[in-house]
């Protein structure tokens, strides 16, 4: 049996990194405050999505200036530009003393307003939102002919393209400076030695006798597949964790599994790493950001446009630009495998390639590491719930995840930052 690791952003979390959707745009946020001159009563700021500019009167100059020098993220800029601007909620915010704040960039505008946007998945799930709605709208509303209206709609598509490739090359921009350029990727042992959690997780187990923790291990399985487990310890006396090969299928962009596979390989173990999504930098395995639900009842409609231009962001086309998926394939059809979810919310946007693996006639278990909060709340239900969606077969979808019983909660660790 092999296994198949499945990171998604939620692992770079637990390692102290900030590559979440809010870290990411709040930095942006605190990048534009600190461009603002703030010594006379004028400003400015200009980049290629937005446009800021504001000159109080001398009267309330200084009080602006206290007020937005406590703004640390989007949410307390909007309250900052609310209180000086009229009509928030508009494409141009303006106030009666020179306020402005203009979105070049309608795409990055909803995703920074959609307080509802969490994860990166999200920031996926609105372009594709956003796509379906230039898909169906109406040409009778608009008055127009078929033919100019076929033109309006493309003109849509491009620019909603072009604005989510500028939110794309943004993103890389930040990961490469912010999280690549400032951690330390080389060294996850930290003082408390929490680094070695994961390890032990991607190893094979030995189990020398029949112990708790074998029979833990086999409640993961199908009964088929326990008395399988079962007749080779009998046979052998031992049993390996009856893993043959592991593949860490990657979805972040960062390197932050490298070191890992590096460790296992050392140590006997069978590794590699499918950059599934590319990563920061990669000239031949660039990023691969944007929408990969070829399920969805609307996906079809999108095709049958006969217009490629509408197919530009979804992953299945970038996948064919490397062997990744290949790899993918490779090993899942080479032997049976066990799928250990560590830090990927699931979600819809990958969900074409999910439903291939957990549907794979080889794909025996699933098993979540899931996020235990400070609340001590947790997410495996919403995981599972998420699961559920990549499954045609229900009953294969039940027999297959593993119980919450037999789970656990993902590690916390932080990676050093590097010594300037």
């Amino acid at each position: 049996m092999n296994r198949l690791v499945i990171i998604g952003n939620g692992f770079d979390l637990a390692h102290g990194l900030p590559t979440g959707y809010c870290d990411f745009i709040d930095d942006y946020w605190r990048n534009v405050l600190l461009n603002f001159d703030r010594k006379i009563n004028k400003s400015n700021y200009s980049d290629n999505l937005i446009d800021i500019s504001y000159e109080f009167m001398q009267t309330g100059f200084n009080s602006a200036v206290k007020k937005i020098e406590q703004v640390k993220n989007y949410r307390d800029f909007a309250s900052f530009i609310g209180e000086y601007s009229s009509g928030f909620n508009t494409y141009q915010y303006t106030d009666k003393n020179g306020c402005r704040i203009n979105f070049k960039n309608k795409f990055f505008k909803n995703i920074c307003e959609l307080h509802s946007i969490t994860n990166w998945v999200d920031v996926e799930n609105q372009y594709y939102q956003q796509l379906k709605k230039i898909v169906k709208l109406p040409r009778k509303v608009l008055n127009v002919t078929e033919e100019q209206h076929t033109l309006n709609k493309r003109e849509k598509v491009e620019n909603l393209n072009k604005e989510f490739d500028s939110v794309k090359v943004l993103f890389e921009e930040y990961l490469n400076e912010k999280v690549i350029k400032q951690y330390n990727f080389g060294n996850y042992r930290d003082p408390a030695g929490d680094c070695l959690k994961f390890p032990e997780i991607f190893k094979p187990t030995f189990f020398k006798t029949m112990s708790t923790e074998l029979f833990q291990f086999l409640n993961e399985f199908p009964i088929p597949y326990q008395k399988e487990l079962e007749d080779l310890f009998t046979h052998k006396k031992n049993i390996v964790d009856y893993v043959s090969r592991i593949a860490l299928l990657n979805f972040n962009y960062t390197p932050t599994t490298n070191k890992y596979v590096r460790d296992l390989n050392s140590s006997g173990v069978d590794a590699k790493i499918i950059h599934i999504h590319g990563y920061v930098g990669g000239k031949e395995n660039s990023i691969n950001f944007g929408f990969g639900d070829e399920m969805d009842d609307d996906y079809k409609i999108i095709e049958n446009i006969d217009d490629n231009e509408y197919l530009r962001n979804f992953k299945s086309f970038q996948y064919l630009h490397t062997s990744n998926y290949k790899e993918l394939l490779d090993f899942i059809d080479s032997e049976k495998f066990q799928v250990y979810i560590m830090g990927h919310s699931c979600g819809l946007s990958d969900r074409t390639l999910l439903n291939t693996v957990f549907e794979h006639t080889n794909c025996i278990s699933i098993k979540v590491f899931y996020h235990k909060k400070e609340d001590d709340t947790d997410n495996y239900t919403e995981i599972t719930q998420n699961i559920s969606r990549h499954f045609n077969k229900k009953k294969l979808m039940r027999e297959k995840i593993v119980n919450k019983t037999l789970c656990q909660p993902l590690p916390q660790i932080q990676l050093p930052k590097k010594e300037l």
